[in-house]
């Protein structure tokens, strides 16, 4: 999850942005779209639930849990009706005078940007700086997984690989990106690929030769561990890790006790400095290696070379990830940075750039231009929010969520599945409870953010005439101290919206 607060003190100005190339102007995406949300995740197979509104869209059955789903789901008819595409449009003016009285409250800071539209025909609705590139904190996190569904497509599998050494018993474990890649079957994230399976299929293939040494190959990604402009606890406050292509339940020391203490830490856990390195020794253990021949160094994969199997760089088993759409769902349902870092390196890799900060961010925006999305307005350093350096226009936003919802690319409708519902779900479990905000409560779906000084949401909202509306508010000069009194406002905007027909 977003850390609360990551770092102490008022906020500081934010940065300008960095440097960016000369993109395509801003196409406003007010074509008549289609009338009916159609969500379809049918291609991979798959059939995803969750509390709220697109439940129904998205079709029955039990989906996996996500991370921080420790008990079971509680029935979610009681908890949202499905939007009446037949409903009143709500016109702007109506919009206007609901959000105009609220826009200016104390606690959301002297910048507030903001952006409606209406899902099913794409009109803006009500704009403040809608335009305006802002900082988003996690809200990022929409982008990274619009762009990583469009890339790598919701059925795509992350592997991991184990292959034969340049000598006999050496086997190297090659990283393939997957953050999610346990060690046994008590690792962080249900159903992950595991480490003892990926073992026992490399003993088998080795036949009557012993495992002897263990070489790790995490020569997939590239550049930093860490990202810039990320606060300097960061790396050690738990909510973020050094990211490598290989990594074990998101590089937690301790996986059993992070999903034991997960709802009390808000998501954060000691983290390890050196991933692949650590996710090498249990592999070697695995293995029975034991002693000097447990310790494991880097190195690169041979090229699969001819004469007596098992020869170098023949691979010896693989292991692969949730799909993704499930990597997807839990990156925004529990807000895991990590796992939204990882997900920016596969659009890199998909579009082949370096798998690295800036080769993630360069294919985020490249991806997200070719959807037809204003590149312009988006100008990211990660793909988690953790960077003060990010900056996404409230209006990209609503874009982006009316795009994966209109039908035209069904691909991206998995990022509504793990979106938290108000006063029900993750990160808005415990908010929409004030009398202010109750009519927000089971009818708001959003992603939100938060960095010390910044407070954003943005998500989908259901009027009380059943019209499916986009909205996303983003305040990055909040005064500091007045965390919850921010976010109530940030709520009020919301549930204005869910208690008006906004005619």
């Amino acid at each position: 999850m977003s850390p609360p607060v990551p770092s102490a003190g008022a906020a500081p100005p934010p940065p300008p942005p960095p440097p960016a190339p000369a993109r395509r102007s801003r196409s406003r995406l007010l074509a008549v779209l289609a009338a009916v949300l159609v969500i379809a995740v049918a291609a991979v197979g798959l059939a995803v639930f969750r509390p709220g509104p697109l439940a129904d869209w998205l079709g029955g059955g039990d989906g996996a849990p996500t991370a921080g789903a420790r008990t079971p789901d509680l029935a979610p008819q009681p908890v949202l009706a499905g939007a009446d595409p037949n409903a009143p449009a709500p016109t702007p003016d109506g919009v206007r005078a609901a959000l105009e009285p609220l826009v200016g409250a104390a606690a959301l800071g002297e910048r507030v940007n903001i952006s409606v539209e209406d899902v099913a025909t794409g009109q803006a609705l009500y704009g403040r700086g809608q335009d305006t590139p802002t900082v988003p904190a996690s809200v990022t996190k929409l982008a990274t997984g619009v762009a990583v569904l469009a890339a790598r497509g919701p059925g795509y599998r992350i592997p991991t690989r184990a292959v034969a050494g340049a000598n006999p018993g050496e086997v190297v474990l090659v990283g393939g990106g997957d953050p999610t890649l346990a060690v046994d079957k008590n690792g962080f994230y249900p159903g992950a690929a595991r480490l003892d399976d990926l073992a026992a299929q490399v003993r088998t293939a080795l036949g009557g030769t012993a495992p002897t040494k263990v070489i790790v190959d995490s020569s997939l990604f590239s550049g930093p561990v860490y990202g810039p402009g990320w606060d300097a606890d960061i790396p050690t406050g738990g909510f973020g890790a050094a990211i490598a292509a290989l990594t074990t339940d998101g590089a937690r020391r301790d996986p059993e006790e992070a999903r034991k203490t997960f709802d009390d830490t808000h998501g954060a856990a000691e983290r390890v400095p050196q991933p692949d390195l650590t996710a090498g020794r249990s592999f070697a253990k695995l293995l029975g290696l034991s002693g000097d021949a447990a310790e494991v160094k880097r190195g690169s994969a041979p090229a699969a070379a001819g004469g007596a199997a098992p020869a170098p760089g023949t691979e010896l088993g693989k292991v692969e990830s949730l799909p993704m759409v499930r990597l997807v769902d839990i990156m925004i349902s529990d807000s895991d940075n990590v796992i939204a870092e990882y997900m920016a390196r596969q659009v890199a890799l998909a579009k082949g750039k370096p798998a690295s900060f800036d080769g993630g961010a360069a294919a985020t925006d490249q991806v997200l231009g070719e959807l037809g999305l204003p590149a312009d307005e988006i100008s990211l350093a990660d793909g988690s929010g953790l960077s003060r350096t990010n900056r996404i226009s409230p209006s990209l936003l609503t874009d982006l969520i009316t795009l994966a919802g209109n039908g035209s690319h069904p691909e991206l409708a998995a990022i509504f599945g793990g979106l938290p519902v108000g006063g029900w779900s993750g990160t808005l479990g415990d908010r929409y409870q004030e009398s202010v905000t109750e009519a927000g409560a089971g009818v708001v779906r959003a992603k939100t953010g938060t960095l010390t000084g910044v407070n954003a949401i943005a998500g989908l909202v259901t009027t009380a005439d059943g019209r499916l509306l986009t909205f996303a508010v983003l305040t990055d000069r909040a005064p500091a101290g007045t965390l919850d009194e921010t976010r109530e406002a940030l709520d009020r905007i919301s549930s204005a919206l869910a208690r008006c027909g906004c005619r």
